[in-house]
């Protein structure tokens, strides 16, 4: 028998819980041993929970138990998970989190004491939810050179911008929508404004490039300008609009990475990636393009992807597993003002000024437009250098409504 701990009773982890006991036989059968639920650490009680009397209040009833070999921890924030992991894993339990904020944080340092201790730190569920693609990335893809890696991270976006494409609606409406349906916190900030999607692609791109990446390298931009106008001339440019994730390696060895909303092309595989769905595409130079899939939180979603990894935990006791990153400084990442890309930009002004300020450019056209109003891409330039011309465009009177990056996906 594995004792095991689990640290928070939310909505994760009354699911990983609930796993655990109710699949005890197909657990059984994959390691030959039983996983037992030792300890529930919790704030709050829970005395009709058939596990009422295995809850405490004490972190050292899990911390100072030899018998617990592997603590799920599925608390949530840096406060107090970042405390609690460290000690765990220094005590010389391996430890499994579905904590995307701890893992983009201090992942490097975690893993660097799993390593000295000869634990496991594990942490499928941070990135997709149910969705695997840690172990995929770092298995089954390890013969690949990863060149990029590129996805819709965040279902409560992807969520309200298929509602603003498929049925018109505009963001603040599909933002409540989103609420009212639980795909969406009260304060949804972390979500919209892209800090979920960032701390996601932060975690894949210090897995597939061997340096931690910490979220303030990042260039990161939400949904909160995106407006319905924006959607309808994307339309008419055979795109939608998806909030973006994407890490690539460049040929220098430095990484471009950004979480942005972007035009993606009808015919990409992430374009039809829709409602509270996730989707990541991973670049390999033998495998090509793959896509993994789904949804990418809830509660039984998540925590089988917490479970998968306490299996593999108890099944590599003795031995860990070669998961590992090492320490960044950021000096990997290329300056967000040298990416370069094609944008799309919505103005008040002539096509004439548009084009003399930006050369060549390609108007969308769509039958409603306002009367004054223009929509255009231009051509592939170092961001630094578009927003110069923007500068400069409304410098001669043009006034600029908005500006998404062409996603080439």
């Amino acid at each position: 028998m594995i004792s095991v701990a689990i640290m928070g009773h939310g909505v994760v982890g009354s699911g990983v819980a609930e796993i655990l006991t109710t699949h005890k036989q197909k657990l059984f059968a994959s390691i030959g041993e039983e996983i037992y639920v030792k300890h529930i650490l919790d704030l709050r009680e829970f005395p009709d929970s058939p596990l009422a009397d295995r809850f405490t209040k004490d972190f050292n009833d899990i911390l100072n138990d030899r018998e617990v070999r592997v603590v799920v921890e599925v608390m949530g924030g840096l406060n107090p998970a970042y405390d609690f992991v460290k000690k765990c894993l220094k005590s010389g339990k391996s430890v499994v989190t579905s904590n995307k904020e701890l893992v983009a944080a201090h992942g490097a340092e975690l893993l660097q004491i799993a390593k000295d201790e000869n634990v496991n730190f594990l942490f499928e569920a941070s990135v997709g939810g149910g969705i695997p693609i840690i172990r995929p990335i770092s298995q089954c893809l390890v013969a690949n050179i990863v060149d990029e890696i590129a996805g819709i991270l965040n279902g409560t976006t992807n969520f309200i911008l298929t509602k603003m494409i498929e049925d018109g609606m505009q963001f603040d409406a599909a933002l409540k929508l989103a609420q009212d349906l639980g795909f969406a916190e009260r304060n949804p900030a972390a979500d919209i404004e892209g800090h979920d999607a960032c701390r996601k692609i932060c975690i894949l791109a210090s897995l597939a490039f061997g340096k931690h990446v910490y979220p303030n390298f990042v260039h990161t931009e939400g949904i909160t300008e995106i407006t319905l106008e924006d959607v309808k001339y994307a339309e008419a440019y055979n795109c939608v609009i998806k909030l973006i994730g994407r890490v690539k390696r460049l040929d220098d060895g430095k990484i471009d990475i950004i979480v942005a909303p972007m035009f993606v092309p009808n015919k990409s595989q992430l374009a039809n990636i829709d409602y509270e769905f996730n989707g990541i595409m991973v670049r390999g130079d033998c495998t090509g393009d793959v896509v993994f899939y789904g949804k990418g939180a809830g509660k039984l979603p998540t925590a089988s992807a917490v479970v998968a990894d306490v299996v593999d935990c108890c099944k590599h006791l003795k031995t860990r597993k070669f998961l590992f990153w090492a320490d960044g400084n950021g000096d990997n990442i290329l300056p967000y003002e040298e990416s370069v890309t094609a944008m799309y930009i919505r103005a008040n002004t002539t096509f004439e000024l548009a084009q003399e300020v930006f050369g060549c450019i390609d108007k969308i056209e769509k039958a409603d437009s306002p009367e004054g109003e223009i929509a255009f891409v231009t051509a592939q330039l170092p961001y630094g250098e578009i927003i110069e011309k923007i500068a400069a465009l409304e410098s001669r009177g043009a006034k600029v409504i908005s500006k998404i990056r062409i996603g080439d996906l």
